[in-house]
């Protein structure tokens, strides 16, 4: 089976990060066809120089990066540097990039790659807020049936949320293009906090990055101990979630999560409860489902894949 195409859309970000490594370590399974960047952790002058970053110390800096949305659709951005530090890739010097933004913008290219395109062959992975994504439904709306699938991280149920009491961070900074994605009828898997916090990154594995050998691992080794600083003492667990690379493990490895098919709303009126995802866990609200909820994992297994692969870059 020839590799599943995908577009990663996303706001590095240390588990961002750990997320495009996992993708671009995986290229018998994983086809990046390119990477947008938009406003989210940090502002998009460093989420677009990160993804550059990235994709140089995976050795593949063939891969196309763009610039996507500077700001989400309707409200001022909400970054996240208390957890990621103020470049968003705190916790190991790394040089700049020499590879260079592509000239298109992000959306662009986006609708241009799902044009072009056979239908149902690319699938669509955000790691941050879903910007990009709206937008380009929003100014080509032709494009959504194209879609084969988003797989992207994001929400919560039971864990209710991250950034407020009912909101998680990816959701909650662009309420609006959250509520665009999740009423276009294209199939989507969400990886939510009751996954990711899950999926933590104890000492011993934090450990186990670091003796993979190669300098990825010992950057992601790096980067996981910084985040983890701030989550341990948020959530008092005995490590840090690891968010977005569930994404991509699911797509390498879906039988290691669990979840059910079910409607997701997204609050965009409430100041109480903006960016929530309303899920319908329980199916009482008669809402037709809209959503695959991923609510488990298999932490040891989602680990073992992760440093596996991490080791081949």
């Amino acid at each position: 089976m020839p590799p599943r195409n995908i577009i990663i859309d996303t706001d590095p970000g240390q588990d961002d990060a750990v997320a495009i490594l996992l993708a671009l370590a995986s290229p018998d399974d994983l086809n990046v066809l390119g990477i947008t960047a938009v406003a989210g952790n940090v502002p998009l002058h460093f989420t677009s120089k990160n993804a550059r970053v990235i994709c140089e110390l995976s050795g593949k800096p063939d891969v196309p990066v763009f610039a996507g949305c500077d700001a989400p659709l309707q409200r001022k951005l909400v970054t996240a540097e208390h957890v990621h530090g103020k470049t968003g890739l705190d916790g190991v010097a790394l040089p700049d990039p020499q590879m260079q933004l592509q000239d298109a913008h992000g959306v662009d290219f986006i609708i241009e790659a799902l044009r072009h395109a056979p239908v149902g062959t690319i699938t669509l992975c955000p790691l941050g807020p879903l910007t990009n994504i709206a937008t380009a439904f929003q100014r080509a709306p032709d494009i959504i049936e194209r879609v084969q699938e988003i797989v992207l991280m994001g929400g919560a149920y039971f864990e209710v949320g991250n950034i407020t009491p009912a909101a998680e961070f990816n959701i909650y900074v662009d309420p609006e293009a959250a509520d665009i994605v999740f009423n276009s009828g294209v199939e989507i898997t969400v990886l939510s906090l009751d996954v990711t916090h899950k999926a933590l990154v104890t000492h011993a594995r934090v450990d186990a990055f670091g003796a993979i050998g190669n300098r990825v691992g010992e950057v992601v080794a790096s980067w996981t101990h910084f985040f983890e600083r701030f989550d341990i003492a948020k959530y008092g667990s005995a490590g840090a979630p690891l968010h977005d690379p569930t994404v991509i493990a699911y797509l390498l490895q879906p039988d290691l999560f669990t979840g059910r098919h079910i409607n997701v709303e997204i609050e965009t009126q409430s100041e109480l409860t903006l960016g929530m995802t309303v899920a319908d866990w329980w199916g009482v609200s008669g809402r037709q489902p809209n959503a695959q909820f991923i609510g488990t994992i298999n932490d040891d297994g989602f680990f073992d894949l992760l440093t596996r692969r991490l080791a081949l870059l």
